[in-house]
């Protein structure tokens, strides 16, 4: 064990999304890889639009990616009297005063330093004020040093320094008596003993009016690794409208999560020209200092490729268990029908995703009421009596092939009649499945069994007979 102490801090107003599940990934592999401890906080001092919803949103994505806390999750809006009294503090040792600027002030003020091109930050008005004025509404700000320069050594960026000129007295308490964003996440990290802040280099402006947070009470601090943003593929930051962002989207599309995490992991980290980590490999490979500067450009088809490795390895009996939803979506019921592992061991060399596959599985558990009838009409009407009448009776005589044996049974009646495969093998494949997109005929035979394939091909034989 060692005494790192990393923290994720969603704020509860919507879903979890890529980017911030990349942030809580890079904290627990670092947590896990050091021996350290990861905690949980939501970040919930936006009562407005802070949800219960959102948080059970963002503790289902967490587990669904298997990135289990050690600690929490705690609610900053529980330490609301907490932060009261570390604001009181700042009060008394002049660390902080009350500001009765009124927002119509402000906003004049604004407008004026832009109309004259100067930064518009706060004036200072109310920094040297000395009485007090009973009844008006105030915010407390902090005194911020307005001399000299504030500078920290970033885990990922290098040295970033800020002149304190450029910084104004920030808001640490609103009229209403609520803290303020930076205030409680310095307060929250220093009462969990936070060493090391990993989070999207949005933050990388906070991060100086933090820091002069931690020196005013006293407080040690931690060590700063902000992380580059993921763009889409015009550049721009992630959005909706470059497709699904939350956690549990991908999810509800079939990805799997070892499939997302994977290819999160890569997003700004490298290690080699590797491209597939299991969980353990990350763990013992994984190195801030290895992640990158720039931002990273999030390709769904890397993905897709990435969760097509993982379907195509996975344990069979695992994957039939997280197929069921996708069946349950298309009302299909595996009762009374294939055993879904069989199903899912004939598709996975195929599938992207288990939404893809579940589309592919359906045709297993209900008969085709259609038939892919430009294909079929790619062969004449004869000699498609002809082949099912030749290959029902093969198959009639036989029980308990496997697919090697089916296989063969196929060739048998090829050779037999003087026909090539693609003459027998096509339209049999729709007459079981309906199309043309199907695992080979031996598999879909010994999964759906001798009897029920007869049935299929005696079916279709009475379609073209129409």
């Amino acid at each position: 064990m060692s005494d790192l102490r990393v923290r994720f801090a969603p704020s509860p107003t919507g879903y979890l999304h890529v980017g911030g599940a990349r942030t809580a990934l890079f904290n627990w592999l670092l947590a896990k890889k050091l021996g350290g401890s990861f905690i949980l906080r939501i970040e919930d001092t936006d009562v407005d639009r802070s949800t219960k919803e959102s948080v059970d949103a963002i503790l289902e994505g967490m587990k669904w990616l298997g990135l289990n806390w050690d600690e929490g999750p705690f609610y900053q809006s529980d330490s609301f009297p907490i932060y009261k009294e570390y604001v009181q503090k700042l009060v008394d040792v002049g660390k902080a005063y009350k500001c009765y600027c009124t927002v119509e002030d402000l906003d004049a003020k604004r407008n004026l330093a832009m109309q004259e091109g100067r930064k518009p930050k706060y004036d200072g008005a109310c920094r040297e004020r000395r009485e007090l004025l009973e009844g008006q509404p105030y915010v407390i700000r902090f005194r911020a040093p307005q001399a000299g320069v504030t500078s920290f050594d970033d885990l990922i960026k290098g040295t970033i320094t800020f002149p304190n000129e450029e910084l104004d007295d920030l808001i640490i308490q609103r009229t209403d008596g609520t803290p303020t964003y930076n205030f409680c996440v310095v307060i929250d990290d220093a009462s969990m003993r936070i060493t090391t802040v990993i989070r999207g280099d949005d933050h990388v402006n906070n991060t100086p009016r933090q820091i002069q947070l931690y020196e005013a009470l006293g407080f040690p601090v931690p060590q700063f690794a902000h992380v580059p943003m993921i763009l889409g593929s015009d550049k721009a930051r992630l959005s909706k409208r470059h497709g699904a962002t939350s956690v549990i989207a991908y999810r509800d599309m079939g990805f799997l999560p070892e499939a997302l995490i994977n290819y999160l992991v890569r997003l700004g980290w490298s290690h080699g020209d590797d491209e597939i980590f299991s969980s353990s490999e990350m763990i013992q490979k994984f190195d801030i200092n290895n992640v990158g500067r720039s931002a990273s450009v999030f390709n769904t088809e890397k993905l897709l490729w990435l969760n097509a490795h993982y379907i195509k390895n996975g344990d069979p009996e695992r994957l039939a268990n997280l197929l069921l939803p996708h069946l349950s979506a298309r009302e299909v019921t595996t009762l009374g029908g294939p055993d879904l592992m069989s199903v899912v061991k004939t598709l996975q060399e195929r599938a992207q995703t288990l939404e893809e596959m579940a589309d592919r599985a359906v045709f297993y558990y209900n008969a085709p009421v259609s038939y892919d009838e430009a294909a079929l009409a790619k062969f004449d009407k004869e000699q498609l009596k002809s082949v099912f009448t030749a290959v029902s009776m093969k198959l009639a005589d036989v029980s308990g092939l496997d697919v090697a044996g089916i296989d063969a049974l196929f060739k048998e009646v090829c050779s037999e009649n003087g026909w090539k495969m693609g003459q027998v093998g096509q339209p049999v494949r729709i007459a079981l499945s309906g199309g043309t997109q199907a695992p080979g005929i031996g598999e879909i035979v010994v999964t759906l069994g001798v009897e029920e394939a007869l049935r299929r091909i005696q079916k279709a034989q009475e379609f073209i007979a129409l």
